[in-house]
Formats: structure tokens, C-alpha cells, sequence
């Protein structure tokens, strides 16, 4: 099997050395394809996605959960929490812009759903 038959949730994120080049539209959109809920692209440099729960506290435990697959990963999303709605941006900082790494980390948002 290879890489791309693998799911994005089930792989892991590399470590960027800033050398590889970020991700071109064409690409990204053949990443989003492959995410189960729809992510929203900004000026191709990240992905951002609003996540709603039943109050404060679901969305503080779903932060929680999402920092403890981040600290695994070693890949650090943006969050922004507003009382029940989580803000999730992801972008790969030393290349200035998106790498497999951002949709391997949400695919693996999107399963703590």
C-alpha cells in the first residue's frame, strides 16, 4: 500500500525543515477531497474550521483533546475559543503556508468529533 492509499488520519506528521515548498492550490484542493467535513482555505496559506458544541465546557475538552494529538503529531494548530465555538487554524509556519502535515492533523481533528 502506499502512501496515498493511506488515509490522512492514520499517518503521521514529518518534521519541516523549511526546505520542501508549500502547497500549490491544486494541491490543496486535492487535500481537502480527502477531509471529511469542509475546512475553509484562506489566500492558500491555511485551513480554518469552526467547530460548535452544547457549551463552554464540551469546547474545553475538545481543546484538550486536540492539544494532546498536536503535542503527538509535534504540529500545533492556531485555537480560538468564543464560550461554545472552537476555531481551529492550521498552517505550516516555517514554510509560510500548507503542508500534508496541516491535513494530517485534521483529519485527525475531525475523528474527535
Amino acid at each position: 500500500m502506499t502512501a496515498k492509499n493511506i488515509p490522512l488520519s492514520s499517518r503521521r506528521c514529518v518534521p519541516c525543515d523549511g526546505k520542501v515548498q508549500p502547497f500549490t492550490a491544486t494541491r490543496i484542493q486535492e487535500y481537502l477531497t480527502q477531509l471529511k467535513t469542509d475546512w475553509e482555505v484562506e489566500a492558500s496559506r491555511k485551513i480554518k474550521k469552526q467547530f460548535r458544541f452544547k457549551d463552554f465546557k464540551e469546547a474545553i475538552a475538545f481543546v484538550n483533546k486536540v492539544a494532546d494529538v498536536a503535542e503527538q503529531e509535534s504540529h500545533h494548530p492556531d485555537i480560538s475559543i468564543h464560550y461554545n465555538r472552537v476555531t481551529i487554524e492550521l498552517s505550516t509556519h516555517s514554510i509560510g503556508g500548507l503542508s500534508e502535515n496541516d491535513f494530517i492533523l485534521a483529519a485527525q481533528i475531525e475523528n474527535l468529533i
